[in-house]
């Protein structure tokens, strides 16, 4: 599977898995300069969560969530800082990790920030 397909199955299965869970999806692969939000979710009107998909096969070369760098860290801060400035969030945020390996899915809250 070619790594765009794969990176779209990736989001759709966790697109998936997080409105089974309630929540609401705002926005996908929302972008502002050098950052990319893969998923931008509401939970019960109160929290807006800005989520980091990461897909592997395996874990031969470690878990997905450990490839979520300092620096692509960043880059989705300030992306989710200019999306809340633009329609004046003023409740709680959070940043989480959707780590897919295999035919495991795992959902790593308040994973950074």
């Amino acid at each position: 599977m070619k790594n765009q397909l794969l990176g779209k199955y990736g989001e759709d299965r966790a697109v998936s898995h997080l409105e089974e869970k309630g929540f609401e999806i705002l926005e996908r692969n929302y972008r502002h300069g050098r950052g990319e939000i893969d998923i931008i979710g509401l939970w019960k009107n109160q929290l807006l969560v800005f989520f980091e998909v990461k897909l592997r096969k395996n874990n031969a070369f470690g878990e997905p969530e450990t490839f979520v760098t300092e620096n692509q860290q960043q880059h989705i801060i300030n992306a989710a800082e200019e999306y809340i400035h633009g329609i004046n969030w003023k409740k709680d945020i959070r940043f989480d990790i959707i780590a897919i390996k295999e035919s495991e899915l795992e959902h790593i809250e308040d994973a950074f920030y």
